[in-house]
């Protein structure tokens, strides 16, 4: 069918993990002299398959067996994901062997607009942000330790804590702690359905950016904090350390104490650990991406 719409040679680029069923593979390897690229963002579900919903794991598997087998190239948005990859294809399809290439993607968050922010999160003051969604890998229940910490010691002064995201999967027990934080007016707020503008002015405006994840293929919010110069203190994976260098204050995501004593530091200091700013963190740009795609 394809050949009847498209001529010899054409590429086929997928960017989402999505559609990469045998049929579809299968028709563009029927295409004469097609070429398949997909771009990988992560194997979390088979390093992970704990912060994974059932069956995703087997599906993920399936889905990278099936990308091993037919793609011409994989591309890698780091070298951690391209290690990653490599190991996973080796146990699931030892006989595939495309070709791989690393391209960091773009760190080119939107322009703040603090007028897109909700008039209570503009008269907060400075506040710590988490980015992304309510789910076990984020580690949310480690900032709620944090929290719950931090309000016996400062009761009314505790800082803000300001969750942008939605609530996502097999997460009850934090779910609940967030139910019951909000029902009594607590430090901890949900704010999802942010726009990207709002966002950006939010995090370019906190006392940090607080990011304990236990796995990331690329970690894109701790890198746009950078560029918008807020503190990052982030879990210490080998992907922050590839991206971000020396920019973010490392932790290891079990050692609530170090994060309590961290944001209890820099809710007193807004200068504390503050480095030199976005001119000394120098992002991998989209049309370097692409340049190299």
């Amino acid at each position: 069918m394809l050949a009847r719409h498209l001529p010899p040679g054409t590429a086929y680029l997928n960017v989402g993990h999505a559609n990469l069923t045998g049929e579809v593979l299968a028709a563009w390897q029927g295409l004469a002299g097609a070429r398949i690229a997909v771009l990988v963002h992560d194997t979390i579900p088979l390093d992970h398959p704990e912060f994974q919903r059932p069956g995703v794991p087997d599906r993920f598997a399936a889905m990278l067996a099936r990308v091993g087998r037919a793609a011409d190239l994989v591309i890698c948005n780091s070298a951690f994901t391209e290690e990653r990859l490599h190991d996973w294809l080796a146990r699931l399809v030892p006989e595939a062997s495309p070709a791989t290439l690393v391209a960091h993607l773009g760190v080119e968050p939107a322009p703040p607009d603090a007028s897109a922010l909700p008039a209570s999160l503009r008269e907060a003051g400075p506040c710590f942000v988490c980015v992304g969604t309510i789910e076990p890998r984020k580690n949310h229940a480690l900032l709620l330790d944090v929290w719950e910490a931090l309000e016996r010691e400062l009761e009314t002064r505790t800082p803000p804590l300001i969750l942008a995201g939605s609530r996502g999967w097999e997460n009850r027990a934090v779910f609940a702690r967030l139910d019951a934080i909000g029902a009594r007016g607590g430090p901890v707020r949900e704010v999802p359905g942010l726009s990207d503008a709002a966002v950006s002015a939010l995090v370019a405006g906190s006392a940090g950016l607080l990011f304990p994840s236990r796995a990331e293929g690329f970690g894109l919010p701790p890198a746009e904090a950078a560029v918008l110069g807020a503190r990052v203190l982030c879990a210490d994976l080998p992907v922050y350390r590839e991206v971000l260098g020396d920019y973010p204050v490392y932790a290891d995501p079990d050692d609530m104490y170090f994060w309590l004593q961290t944001t209890r530091r820099w809710a007193a200091d807004i200068q504390a650990d503050r480095r030199q700013g976005a001119e000394n963190f120098h992002p991998p740009r989209w049309s370097e991406h692409f340049n190299r795609v």
